[in-house]
């Protein structure tokens, strides 16, 4: 098995299209299906369905992508240790991130990493926890800066605590809640219309918890994937919304309240890694910087 293979195998999953995925490795069409079939007749097993229109993976080419994107992600690990011990940097960052994480100043992180790394190509995605975990057990993302829900140590990710904090409560000053002025129980809320972030956002699963183990059922009307999306919906007095502490600089107009029974560590901001000897040079170095930044 050759990488060339799985490289062409991993683009033509990826852009699900033999065509666009070889304008992008700037092969020909006939070369990557060649090369294709030559991975197909090795593992003795197809592993794409074929239409006019697209291509998607069977079982098997699903089982390999898993493997195959991690074997990649090795071999440019590898690639970069030996770059990083001749005294240079190269290579890809490939950093993950939650919106408005706690702890984390990821653009002013990023700038500094690029001061001192000039020759790393910097890529960022956002996204929910729970892919982010995804995307760095899979060796598609080199670390991620999440929101620990149900994360722990695996034999593909590593789960570093960074900062953690309370839940409170924003709503609109001429609120029931803001004229009482005083800490709630989630008992309290259970009635409220609720402004609250996608499933996989870590804030909305932090929120999550904090009603499951007080037993209180709620249900959130207005879902939205963005924090200032959130904080307008507030500001207008549409609902309300239970948050990590931090946002409640972010709209001061709103009125800030603590709930009661969340400790600082109902919100926890977490580094996501893959296990210490998987771990790119780009991704130490910028835990390395992250530590500096912070002391």
């Amino acid at each position: 098995m050759e990488l060339r293979h799985l490289q062409h195998f991993v683009a033509v999953a990826e852009d699900q299209h033999f065509t666009r995925a070889a304008e992008r490795l700037m092969v020909s069409q006939s070369g990557l299906s060649a090369s294709i079939r030559a991975l197909e007749r090795e593992l003795q097993t197809p592993l794409f369905v074929r239409t006019t229109r697209r291509v998607t993976l069977t079982p098997a080419g699903r089982a390999l992508l898993c493997e195959a994107e991690r074997i990649l992600a090795q071999v440019r690990a590898a690639h970069e240790a030996v770059a990083a011990v001749q005294g240079v940097l190269r290579g890809m960052l490939a950093l993950g991130s939650e919106q408005c994480i706690a702890g984390v100043h990821v653009a002013g992180l990023l700038a500094a990493f690029r001061r001192e790394h000039p020759d790393v190509e910097i890529c960022l995605r956002q996204a929910g926890s729970g892919a982010l975990a995804e995307e760095v057990a899979a060796g598609r993302l080199d670390l991620a800066f999440a929101v620990r829900t149900a994360q722990e140590d695996t034999d593909q990710l590593r789960v570093v605590p960074l900062t953690s904090e309370p839940m409170t409560v924003l709503c609109h000053p001429s609120h029931r809640l803001a004229t009482a002025g005083a800490a709630v129980a989630p008992e309290e809320l259970g009635g409220e219309v609720f402004v609250d972030f996608h499933p996989d956002w870590g804030p909305r699963r932090a929120t999550d918890a904090v009603f499951a183990a007080a037993g209180i059922r709620r249900t959130v009307s207005l879902e939205v994937n963005d924090v200032h999306s959130l904080l307008d919906l507030v500001d207008e007095d549409l609902g309300i919304a239970v948050v990590p502490r931090h946002f409640r600089h972010k709209r001061p107009s709103l009125t800030a309240l603590p709930v009661k029974g969340t400790g600082d560590t109902v919100y926890e901001t977490v580094a996501l890694l893959p296990p210490a000897q998987a771990t790119s040079p780009a991704a130490r170095a910028l835990m390395a910087l992250l530590e500096t930044e912070g002391a």
